[in-house]
């Protein structure tokens, strides 16, 4: 497991009043969550960017309305439901990690809403996660949230699930694109049981050799 920075808060939930000062301009605000150079990532999550909550503990997806870690253990991909709102432990990162799924963010920079990125971060996120896959060499990447990828990737008329790898340029063919709902609390249209059914899609496509013996998107 690559070295991650420790809660910023010490191991206690941030107070709301607090939450503010973890804005950030331009710097990644939480740590990646990803495996040692050369050891096998089957799946790539790639969140839009960190919450405020999030950067607070640097730890993914950490807010405890987002159900994110619910639907991945329901999806069978945690041993336990991870509860990462004091920040992540590190066997529950060791964890995730042994079974192949990593996670990333489009946007390094924390905002309280996804909506306050520009278009020109989310292009520029795009282009950084194209370059960064001959190194981390995922057989999947899921981008959580549909409006998001439709802005980074110029694809207005993307819809969820699996997508033509052949319409985002310099995507590598042996790396399986989807998108997949954004986890966040706000989003009205999933529970954690729809949103373990779409994690589960993406895990069990995976296992793929490459994305020619998948099925067409559609």
């Amino acid at each position: 497991m690559r070295m991650r920075r420790p809660s910023p808060l010490g191991g206690r939930r941030p107070r709301r009043a607090e939450l503010a000062a973890f804005a950030t301009v331009d710097s990644p605000a939480v740590d990646d969550l990803l495996p040692d150079p050369g050891c096998p990532l089957r799946m790539l999550i790639v969140g839009v960017n960190p919450g405020l909550w999030t950067a607070a503990v640097n730890a993914p997806f950490a807010h405890p309305g987002n159900r994110f870690w619910p639907s991945l253990h329901a999806a069978g991909l945690t041993r336990r439901r991870v509860d990462a709102a004091a920040g992540l432990l590190d066997s529950d990162a060791e964890d995730l990690l042994a079974r192949g799924v990593g996670i990333t963010n489009l946007v390094g920079r924390a905002s309280a809403k996804a909506s306050e990125l520009t278009r020109d971060e989310l292009r520029a996120g795009a282009r950084c996660l194209i370059n960064r896959l001959p190194e981390l060499r995922p057989r999947s990447v899921a981008i959580a949230g549909i409006t998001a990828f439709r802005q980074a990737f110029d694809l207005p008329r993307a819809v969820l699930g699996l997508q033509d790898p052949a319409l985002v340029p310099g995507w590598p063919r042996s790396v399986r694109l989807w998108v997949v709902p954004q986890p966040s609390g706000l989003n009205a249209h999933e529970n954690v049981e729809s949103l373990a059914e779409k994690w589960l899609r993406v895990w069990d496509d995976s296992a793929q050799d490459s994305v020619a013996d998948s099925e067409s998107p559609g």
